[in-house]
């Protein structure tokens, strides 16, 4: 599978990234089908289905329940092949997100989170906006706190997934990556790319396919449609799909390589 460099940051990863949403939580989310938690061995099996595929990027957040826990366990001795993604600054507890982008907090949760994945750095940190992306930018200087980790060999690269344009160009400026939502069906957020293409910065695409509500997408081929659509941007580093069916994964792939 293609690889692409995530901006300046020197760091390589696959085109195809997986989202582990649903390794570690089913409440909340806004799927449009009810899922169980998979059992660990289900879950191996996806992650040897990826490394099979050529996929080398996991994302994962603190807010994603249990997930950075069990990415910890099923990648003990397998660590320097992932490029590995998490989050600060949202946590998902009892039902509810709580939100908080002080540097007390940003901090905290990077040592929890290289605990929990059990290794010494993380590859990506992105702060988990709350949709105020300006304000968490400006007011709480957020990207001061993850250049600091950052000296400090925590974090190889820093960004924002953002649910803003103006969010998305601060974030493009200021920081190594950006993730933002782009798909064949929703384009408001195409200046952030330009944006980051301007400034030489990686972009990461979530929801490429629309969550899994393809029928959004008008398309006889809704999936190789949608990734050739959102790759064709040279700015674009990865898109990140979630799954934990290796038949889905697989299709992804496939649709990628034809």
């Amino acid at each position: 599978m293609q690889k692409r460099k995530l901006g300046q940051s020197g760091i390589e990863i696959s085109v195809l990234g997986l989202g582990t949403v649903k390794f570690g939580r089913n409440q909340g989310v806004k799927y449009p089908q009810p899922f169980e938690l998979p059992h660990d061995d289900v879950l191996k099996e996806l992650l040897h289905t990826a490394q099979n595929a050529g996929v080398n990027f996991l994302d994962t957040a603190p807010a994603y329940g249990i997930s950075e826990e069990r990415l910890g366990k099923l990648l003990q001795g397998e660590r320097q092949q992932w490029v590995i993604s998490t989050k600060a600054g949202e946590e998902f507890v009892n039902g509810q997100s709580h939100f908080d982008f002080s540097a007390i907090a940003l901090s905290r949760s990077v040592e929890r989170s290289l605990r929990r994945l059990r290794t010494d750095y993380l590859d990506v940190l992105l702060v988990h906006s709350s949709g105020d992306d300006e304000r968490i930018i400006n007011d709480d200087g957020v990207f001061d706190t993850l250049a600091r980790l950052k000296e400090q060999g925590k974090i190889r690269a820093f960004g924002m997934s953002t649910k803003t344009v103006e969010g998305g160009k601060l974030a493009a400026e200021h920081s190594d990556v950006v993730m933002m939502t782009y798909y064949p069906g929703y384009v408001d957020e195409y200046p952030v790319i330009q944006y980051a293409k301007k400034f030489r910065k990686g972009i990461l695409v979530k929801k490429g396919l629309a969550s899994g509500h393809l029928n959004q997408i008008s398309s006889q081929n809704p999936v190789s449609d949608s990734l050739r659509f959102i790759l064709s941007e040279s700015a674009v580093t990865s898109v990140v799909i979630g799954t934990i069916n290796p038949d889905h994964l697989r299709e992804n792939a496939g649709a990628l390589s034809r």
